[in-house]
């Protein structure tokens, strides 16, 4: 399981998050964030896919591993960051 935060440019309203994957949506100045929790590398690949088709700018992609003890690793992994 990873936590997951997706920052992208402009706005998107906070009833978009069923279309990404009940991740919760956050639209904060300038820019949305993208906050939640996925089962794997493939489910965040898949919701870029969907920030790609919908031709929205991807600012950056901040994952955490979750242990399977609801603990979180020590390190964060910066995936992209524009």
């Amino acid at each position: 399981m990873l936590r997951v935060e997706i920052r992208i440019k402009g706005q998107i309203a906070p009833h978009w998050s069923d279309w990404f994957a009940g991740l919760t949506v956050t639209p904060t100045g300038e820019e949305t964030a993208l906050t939640g929790e996925v089962a794997d590398q493939a489910a965040l690949f898949g919701l870029l896919a969907r920030v790609r088709d919908l031709g929205l700018f991807l600012l950056s992609v901040t994952s955490v591993e979750i242990e399977s003890d609801a603990s979180e690793k020590e390190t964060s992994d910066e995936v992209f960051s524009a």
